[in-house]
């Protein structure tokens, strides 16, 4: 007798980040909805490379798995604070932004908690049975059957191509790796760091308070003209809020890429604050001394074009000034990438591949619910958390959205709204006015009526 197939999963998460964490977080107290969320890594780990002492959050703790849509939801921040008797501590720190490593705990709390979230669980494939109308996961200890899927898989470090020489080199990797390969630095007297976002600030002042003392040259490069500090007024923010991503979405693909690149400075730069703790340390070692004496090098506008092992060990570094056009050579004895992260596709959608609706960059196509575009063929829901910067703008990677993304997936994939959610969370209206007729086409309307 043939086993029965199981019921399937009414939604079915791949990977938990913060954002497919954040929706299981938000699911767990939906009657009726069977979810079930994979991730191949044993426990949960959010940027563990990053985790630097004194690092801290970009956003306000309200960015957590659920507040931002449901503050009673008992997997808030402020819920974990009471489980772990720390309100009153927190009370009196006064903190808007939490310590990276707070919110990394906070999240293994969850997910540790969550029954609906499974470790050790590799998704290796995806497969879309159109007989059953479901998509069938094969996973290292069997078959799941869901009705949805929500990708969750997270971004892969950027290795620049100009470093495509020097990959793999135990001397050269990605800010990912910070921590586990600090060490690494230790006989290093020239240590070079590129890229000038949050990660590449936080690494550069980490060695600046770890290596300031003994004489090793210090170098920050970076293609950005200025280190210009993260955009953070308020009016600003409003970029980050639902009703810019459904501004965003309206526009022409290529007008959507342009601004992308146009917005760095809302999400890729650094923060003024730790922007300013770099400048506080240089201006304390340098008391007493010139500044052309401290063995430290920051130069903005400057693109690495070619990376290369030295002739007598180290590396040779090909640079290219921006504005003047200007190349000189850098030698080096380490190099911390502070690149970026960028979404990739996974490899479980292999099977499926030519039934989504790739554009013509080969990207998804993602509408305003985060659901996939896909080929008649494949009428089960997909679903994609930090994969449609292209589509939805500068607030796709940022937690401040993940709750009400999570939850707009919520109401779309149950068809009932099981959140309700603001129409309108900006003072800044995005969207142009409509049209009017020039007031001299009235005039000439009303002078031809007369006649």
């Amino acid at each position: 007798m043939d086993n029965p197939q199981p019921d399937p999963y009414d939604l079915l998460g791949v990977g938990i980040g913060p954002f497919n964490l954040s929706l299981a977080a938000l699911a767990d107290r939906v009657s009726g909805l069977d979810a079930l969320f994979c991730e191949a890594r044993e426990e949960f780990r959010w940027h563990p490379g990053m985790l630097v002492d004194g690092a801290r959050m970009q956003v306000p703790f309200l960015a957590d798995l659920v507040s931002l849509v449901d503050p009673t939801n008992p997997w808030s921040f402020l819920n974990y604070l009471r489980d772990q008797d720390r309100l009153f501590p927190f009370y009196f720190a006064e903190r808007f932004q939490l310590p990276r490593r707070e919110y990394d705990h906070y999240c293994r709390w969850a997910a540790e908690r969550l029954v609906n979230c499974r470790f050790g669980t590799a998704v290796d494939a995806l497969h879309w049975s159109a007989e059953r109308e479901l998509f069938r996961a094969e996973t290292g200890t069997g078959e799941l059957w869901a009705r949805n899927v929500v990708l969750g898989v997270g971004t892969t470090p950027v290795h620049p191509e100009p470093f495509a020489a020097l990959r793999g080199h135990p001397a050269v990797w990605h800010s990912a790796e910070y921590l586990d390969r600090r060490r690494s630095l230790t006989g290093a007297r020239d240590i070079t760091v590129v890229g000038s976002g949050q990660s590449g600030a936080e690494i550069f002042l980490d060695l600046l308070r770890t290596r300031g003392a003994d004489g090793t040259r210090l170098r920050w490069l970076t293609r950005s003209r200025a280190l210009a500090p993260m955009e953070y007024s308020k009016l600003g923010l409003e970029h980050f809020t639902p009703d810019y991503t459904r501004y965003f979405h309206s526009l022409p693909g290529g007008v959507r890429d342009v601004l992308v690149e146009a917005q760095w400075q809302l999400h890729k730069a650094a923060s003024a604050e730790t922007l300013a703790e770099i400048h506080d340390h240089l201006y304390d070692r340098t008391v007493g001394r010139p500044l052309d004496a401290d063995p430290v090098e920051i130069r903005p506008g400057t693109a690495v074009t070619e990376a290369l092992a030295g002739p007598c060990g180290g590396f040779e570094l090909a640079c290219r000034h921006t504005d003047s056009g200007a190349e000189h050579v850098v030698r080096t004895d380490a190099v911390v990438l502070a690149t970026g992260y960028r979404a990739v596709r996974p490899a479980a959608l292999d099977p499926i591949a030519e039934l989504i609706d790739w554009d013509e960059h080969g990207r998804y196509r993602v509408d305003l619910d985060h659901r996939v575009t896909t080929r008649p063929g494949l009428t089960g829901g997909l679903y994609v958390q930090n994969a449609e910067l292209h589509t939805h703008g500068v607030g796709t990677p940022d937690l401040g959205l993940g709750a009400h993304r999570a939850a707009t997936i919520l109401n779309a994939v149950t068809g009932r709204e099981i959140h309700r959610l603001p129409t309108r969370t900006a003072w800044t209206t995005f969207t142009p006015p409509v049209a009017l007729p020039h007031p001299q086409e009235g005039h000439r309307a009303a002078a031809a009526a007369n006649r």
